[in-house]
């Protein structure tokens, strides 16, 4: 069953509590774009738009779906996530009519992985947004396995295909089945920049030189000035769009 916090309010705390899966990129949390849209932000702002997928034994959230509305200002933005981060908080605060939905992250639960629950959660924030009054769904999508290949880069890994000429990435090709269309690549997506002290208790590694480390989970290497005490991750992410309704 699916349904949004504006139905559920009671449901706010147990959605966003939803935990990531084990090894998850624990610095992402140094996205200081992320502090406009946190969870409580979103929740009372655009409750509309996040979507919970609850166990019908239990009546608990299983699955997230969170998106922001935001005003079009034409093609894509290089800098994805983090710029419609920033657009959704001018936008709200400017009292600006918005025309999109962007999905900011959808998360299943560890224990409930496997099930098609991403698929579920995808097709609902597409309603979401149709009854919301947007015209499309748009979104910077995270390839997680892209993190193996950290060295490649992110235009020539989304264009690897499999035989049937769906997408080789798994979580891209779960989009285009979806009806999905690969448009772009935000190459600037999501930046972490941040003091070494946060590095080392976020990755476990030194940190001690210049130049670049690779570090588990990141989808592309982590610059690091060790002279001057700070590190910057630069994300790449893959412009994805769905029809609404």
């Amino acid at each position: 069953m699916l349904v949004t916090l504006a139905e559920r309010p009671d449901l706010a705390s147990a959605t966003y509590a939803i935990p990531y899966p084990p090894g998850s990129a624990k610095f992402m949390a140094g996205s200081l774009a992320s502090l406009l849209v946190r969870g409580r932000r979103v929740a009372r702002l655009w409750p509309h738009l996040v979507v919970a997928m609850l166990d019908p034994a239990c009546d608990r959230p299983v699955a997230r779906g969170i998106m922001v509305p935001f005003r079009g200002r034409g093609s894509l933005p290089a800098r994805g996530w983090d710029e419609v981060a920033v657009w959704a908080a001018e936008d709200a605060l400017d009292e600006v009519t918005p025309d999109t939905a962007c999905a900011l992250e959808i998360a299943v639960h560890p224990e409930h992985q496997g099930r098609g629950h991403s698929r579920t959660v995808l097709e609902g924030m597409r309603s979401a947004a149709a009854s919301a009054g947007l015209g499309a769904l748009v979104i910077p999508v995270r390839p997680p396995d892209k993190a193996a290949v950290p060295s490649m880069p992110m235009s020539d890994y989304v264009a690897e295909t499999r035989a049937d000429g769906l997408p080789a990435d798994r979580w891209l090709r779960t989009h285009v089945r979806a009806g999905g269309r690969v448009e772009a690549v935000a190459p600037c997506s999501a930046t972490v920049q941040a003091p070494l002290s946060d590095w080392r208790l976020w990755t476990g590694l030194p940190f001690d030189r210049d130049g670049v480390v690779f570090v588990a989970g990141a989808l592309g290497p982590v610059f690091v000035s060790a002279s001057e005490g700070f590190a910057v991750y630069v994300e790449p992410n893959v412009w994805v769009s769905h029809r609404v309704g």
